[in-house]
């Protein structure tokens, strides 16, 4: 399952385990070439182990600016509230699993 989180709702979202967050627009194209290989990820990790995020850039810009996000599709990964890796651009399933493994 895949969450939408908003400004208000990031850190609250973001706090507890390994977390994926998408920071995405909905005109960008590499975006929504991102979003049906996280949408097959979210169906193979369970919430326990991954739980993932998406964050419109253009309605929730604050936190995008906070943490220096200039390109997209950004996907960052925070474990216990603490940012441990950012990545920009499509990345296949193969490549997000072996980063959940090894930050997992």
């Amino acid at each position: 399952m895949e969450y939408t989180i908003t400004d208000a709702t990031f850190e609250e979202e973001t706090k507890e385990g390994l977390v994926l967050i998408d920071f995405w627009a909905t005109w960008c194209g590499p975006c929504r070439m991102q979003a049906p290989i996280l949408e097959q990820l979210s169906e193979e990790y369970d919430e326990s182990e991954l739980k993932i995020c998406k964050m419109d850039v253009d309605e929730n810009p604050a936190t995008a600016q906070s943490f220096g996000i200039m390109s997209i599709p950004t996907l960052m990964f925070k474990k216990d509230g603490e940012t441990v890796k950012q990545i920009v651009g499509v990345h296949t399933k193969a490549q997000l699993k072996a980063l959940v493994e090894e930050l997992g």
